[in-house]
Order: C-alpha cells, then sequence, then structure tokens
C-alpha cells in the first residue's frame, strides 16, 4: 500500500523520539521508502545510526554539514516526499512552522514541502493543554496540515494527562490515509456492518456466533482509506475502534436493525458483512436461570431478516451481503443474492481453512446479478476488503450514470 512512496519522518528532541524508531521500521515494512530529518535536540536522546539502520538512507540532522551531493537537501527531499510525518512533534516544531520560522533542517524542509505534513504531538500535559500552543495547532489545521492527537496517561515527567504519543498504529493509518490510496471513493457514504450479534436468555448468558467482525473492520478501514464517508455499526467485537470514521455498537439484532435502517438512506453503498442472530430467545429471563434440570429447552422467535429489509427499499443503493455456507456455496448465495434483491453477493466456505471466521484470510466468490463469479482464492482480508469496494463502485457509477 506504501511501495514506491517516500515517507520523510521528522524527529524531534523528546522523550519519545525512541518510539520514532518503531515508526520507521514499521514504515519500511510497508514497503515505504523513508528518509528521516532529526532535531539537534533529537540526536540528545536516540542516536542518527539507529535511524540510518532502519530505513537504510543518510539520516539528515545538520543544516550546515558538508553536503553528500550537488542537490541541496531540504529542498531534494521537500520535491521527494509525498507525505511529512513528524513524530514526536514537540511543541517547539510546531510554533516554529505556525509562525513561518525556518531556522533547521526539519522546519525549512517542511516550510519548502507542497505534500502532506502529519504533526504527532508528544509532550508534557500542561504544555500540551497552553492556549499557545493549542492556537498554534488550530492555526495549523485550518491551513491543511495532519495532526495526530496524543493519548492520555502517565507521561515520563511522572505526570497525569494528555500528551503520551500516539500508538504507531495511528500514526502509520494517518499516514495510508494521506497517501496509500486514490480517493476514488471521496464524496460517497457507505454504510458496513460488522461482527456478530447477541441474544440475552438471561442477566449472564446469551446465544451468538463466531464472528470476530474482521471483514467488515477491513471493508471499513478500506473505505475509509479511499475517502469515502463511512459509517461502521458494529456488534461486541474486540477489535480496536476504526480510527476517524463514525462508529455504532449495537449488542442485539434489534438493536442492528433499526441502527441499519436510522442510516439506510442517507447511504449509497451498503456493505452488510455483520453475522446476524437469525433468531432470538423468546422469553428473558430477568434472574440468572439455576442448574436444577437435566434438560433445558429454549423457544426461539425469527429476527428480522435486515437484508431481505433492505432489498424491499434498495433504489439506486449499492446493496451487498455475504454469505457464509457449509455446503452447496454458489447455489445458496445465489439464491439469496435473488431472493433479497442484492446487487453482489461475496460467499466463502466456512468449513475452509483459512477462510471464514477469526482468521485474516479470507477465500470467497463474488457473484454478481447477472451470475458472474469472481474466485478469489486465500487473500488477506484487508485486501479483499479492496475488492469489494472495487466491485462496488463499478455498480455505483453504473446506476448513478
Amino acid at each position: 500500500m506504501l511501495k514506491g512512496k517516500v515517507v520523510v519522518v521528522g524527529v524531534c528532541g523528546g522523550i519519545a523520539a525512541y518510539k520514532a524508531a518503531d515508526l520507521v521500521s514499521r514504515l519500511k515494512k510497508l514497503d515505504a521508502d523513508v528518509h528521516v530529518i532529526m532535531t539537534r535536540s533529537a540526536c540528545e536522546f536516540i542516536t542518527p545510526l539507529t535511524f540510518q539502520s532502519l530505513s537504510q538512507q543518510y539520516v539528515v540532522h545538520d543544516m550546515f554539514e558538508e553536503p553528500r551531493s550537488w542537490e541541496i537537501q531540504h529542498v531534494s527531499l521537500a520535491q521527494k516526499g509525498d507525505v511529512f510525518v513528524i513524530a514526536p512533534a514537540t511543541a517547539n516544531i510546531i510554533g516554529k512552522v505556525a509562525n513561518g520560522i525556518a531556522d533547521d533542517m526539519l522546519s525549512t524542509t517542511i516550510m519548502a514541502t507542497k505534500s502532506p505534513v502529519i504533526f504527532a504531538p508528544a509532550m508534557n500535559s500542561n504544555m500540551y493543554e497552553n492556549t499557545i500552543v493549542q492556537q498554534n495547532i488550530n492555526k495549523l489545521k485550518s491551513l491543511g496540515y495532519i495532526f495526530v492527537e496524543p493519548e492520555s496517561g502517565r507521561l515520563a515527567c511522572g505526570d497525569v494527562g494528555k500528551g503520551r504519543l500516539a500508538p504507531t498504529d495511528t500514526i502509520v493509518d494517518a499516514v495510508i490515509q494521506a497517501i496509500g490510496y486514490e480517493k476514488d471513493l471521496k464524496g460517497i457514504k457507505v454504510l458496513v456492518t460488522a461482527g456478530p450479534t447477541r441474544e440475552p436468555l438471561d442477566p449472564v448468558r446469551f446465544i451468538s456466533n463466531y464472528s470476530s467482525g474482521k471483514m467488515g473492520y477491513a471493508i471499513a478501514r478500506a473505505a475509509k482509506y479511499r475517502g469515502a464517508d463511512v459509517t461502521l455499526i458494529t456488534g461486541p467485537v474486540s477489535l480496536q475502534p476504526v480510527e476517524g470514521i463514525r462508529m455504532i455498537r449495537v449488542n442485539t439484532a434489534l438493536e442492528m436493525y433499526e441502527a441499519v435502517m436510522d442510516n439506510f438512506y442517507e447511504s449509497s453503498i451498503i456493505i452488510k458483512a455483520a453475522a446476524v442472530g437469525d433468531y432470538r430467545p423468546l422469553h428473558f429471563s430477568a434472574d440468572k436461570i439455576k442448574k436444577e434440570r437435566d434438560k433445558f429447552e429454549i423457544e426461539l422467535t425469527k429476527n428480522p431478516d435486515i437484508l431481505a429489509e433492505l432489498g424491499k427499499r434498495v433504489q439506486k443503493q449499492v446493496l451487498i451481503g455475504f454469505s457464509m455456507e457449509t455446503q452447496h456455496l454458489e447455489q445458496y448465495a445465489t439464491k439469496k443474492l435473488v431472493e433479497k434483491n442484492l446487487d453482489l453477493i461475496v460467499a466463502n466456505d466456512i468449513s475452509k481453512e483459512g477462510a471464514g471466521f477469526a482468521v485474516d484470510t479470507n477465500i470467497v466468490k463474488i457473484i454478481d446479478k447477472q451470475g458472474r463469479i469472481k474466485d478469489l482464492p486465500m487473500t488477506p482480508k484487508e485486501q479483499l476488503a479492496h475488492e469489494v469496494l472495487n466491485e462496488a463502485l463499478k455498480i455505483y457509477h453504473n446506476k448513478n450514470k
């Protein structure tokens, strides 16, 4: 996703400078061409040799050192970089850029670039909350600079508050969001459902399924990377939230039904990846059911069929469903596609190794209304998400000519 992209990482002088080493390593693993610029203060916390080893590039840290080529370094990197990431970003560098000061290699290069610039602040909480620092941050945001908010917690100085450098995953996510993908979904509202539902039996028990939510979350993340306005309706999962999208958390099938219906008409692409419970207990016990009988029968009643209800209402929207089967995959998936008036169905046999619940890969057949079948071998769910979105976008353009 970052292959061929040039990422310039600016490292400022703060105790969080050591975390930038992990950031550089992660970016390299995503095939980015990484160049590092360090401030003089940063070199007091971590050596340039560390970043040189990780980036496999010469590390720039002195604006007045003997040039290694004919290029003017700050201009060369400013033109070469597809994105700049300043992590950790101190109050000093934020203040300099906000006020047009360029007195070292990092600030000079930032001033000379027309590429996106991402700041990931890290500092003492009182410093971060200082009115002047916040004014500088707000000024830069208004000018189009991107900020990755720091976390709250215990800081190196011993204080507890907001100012800890955001996790590496969050910073990498911001880089991918900025340059990883073409923004071909910009202006399109995408509704995604993910995860299982839980149907309560008593205060401590429920009926559910093995869905982890990984597929739906991957679709939501991919749509966000491609510029969509994403709403993710999620059942109970243990996954990290997808930053930068609207998330609605639900538990039961009835709650998911209400949330989907509330957001259906304003959405252009609807992708139902959740594993919604077909039935729920007819009666809920307000008290814990005691283990007193050898046999215990649970009477179930049917939940609303969300996908079928959407199929009755769909007009120019793109409606995509998932079909998880253990036999007769194409037959059952095609039947579901027709009966529920879907534009596309993603079918997988969950009995196959590497497919289905709780794994990071899937093996699917994508079937459209014309009966065309696209077979995808074992594929990472992150990649499969883009395959589904590619098909959705084609249908969207055909419906909205």
